[in-house]
């Protein structure tokens, strides 16, 4: 490198040096910074270094001086993200089922930019779920960034869709034809990215898993149903569909003891009208997408929770768990 290009670059250099080797505990002298700068083709002298820190700390850059023993010098004493921050964050990407394992070894090598290099060691973390497995589909991100592109821009989207078969291959629905919709919003519901939209062909609200999309992108065309959209809530939508299955949406009184108060608010909301029926017994009604992944929340909760009304709904819940015995008969 000429002399004078390192000349220009000096302070970028100089800003590189602090954000990689120093925090806190780990301080760089001016001798050492002479030398690292040095082996950038960059000649400077003591009172360069110190003319240069002070420029950036007066450009806004929190750069102290450690006088500790051992441990003297120049430090980046704040950052964008604390490390305990970029902890939650690393945590959560290994976690995550959606995020597939190449992107989220990509994503924490990002997030250890953000911070020295020794504190990048501490992000280097393995977080073990339970039956967690990592997603395969590479196109999510980009499929959510088109979708959140369609909505801005009140376009419609086309996709493909396609289902799991039992030889652990995906197998398109309706022999790879494009499904057309009018996006309204996703939706991060257990584990999973969904779509919901508008089905101009059937005129009813759907949802789809994104992770099930492929060959996804914009079209021209304005989307269609949005007077439908502006009627739908998304945080009740998705306390509504029980493991986003759609059913006949209705009015639901549920009977519990007053300890399960917790349970039934985590699913449906403190929106949700509860009442006291004595005797440590209370009742709510709530709105919910009757389906059998309902019922199936309420027989996982072991009678706890009971259908007290409308009566076709407990009818219904009856016929649900004498078809299941049936099967076991």
């Amino acid at each position: 490198m000429a002399k004078s290009e390192g000349q220009k670059l000096k302070l970028l250099y100089l800003l590189k040096l602090l954000s990689e080797r120093t925090d806190e505990t780990h301080a760089i002298s001016t001798p050492d910074i002479i030398e690292a700068l040095e082996k950038e083709g960059i000649c400077v002298e003591r009172k360069t270094v110190y003319a240069d820190v002070q420029a950036l700390q007066e450009f806004g850059y929190d750069i102290l001086v450690s006088k500790k023993r051992g441990n003297s010098g120049y430090y980046l004493a704040s950052r964008d993200f604390e490390l305990a921050e970029l902890k939650l964050l690393v945590d959560a990407v290994q976690s995550s089922r959606f995020i597939t394992a190449k992107k989220s070894k990509e994503l924490i090598l990002k997030l250890e930019k953000l911070v020295s290099q020794s504190d990048a060691k501490q992000l280097q973390r393995q977080v073990y779920v339970s039956d967690r497995n990592k997603n395969s589909n590479e196109s999510i991100y980009y499929s959510v960034d088109d979708i959140h592109k369609a909505i801005q821009e009140n376009k419609k989207i086309r996709f493909k869709y396609y289902d799991w078969g039992a030889d652990k291959q995906m197998h398109f629905r309706k022999d790879g034809a494009f499904y057309e919709m009018s996006p309204y919003f996703l939706v991060w519901k257990d584990e999973n990215y969904y779509l919901v939209a508008f089905d101009s062909k059937e005129n009813i609200v759907k949802h789809f898993r994104v992770d099930k999309m492929s060959a996804l992108s914009v079209m021209k065309c304005d989307r269609e149903g949005m007077e439908e959209a502006k009627k739908i809530n998304p945080a009740f939508y998705t306390q509504q569909n029980f493991g986003m299955f759609a059913g006949e949406e209705q009015v639901v009184t549920l009977q519990f003891p007053e300890k399960q108060i917790g349970i039934v608010i985590d699913r449906f909301g403190k929106e949700i009208d509860i009442r006291s029926r004595g005797e440590g017994v209370c009742s709510a009604r709530v709105k919910v997408a009757v389906s059998h992944q309902f019922y199936g929340w309420i027989t996982g909760l072991g009678g706890q929770i009971r259908i007290m009304s409308p009566e076709t709904v407990v009818s219904d819940y009856k016929e649900y768990l004498e078809t299941i015995l049936k099967e076991y008969n």
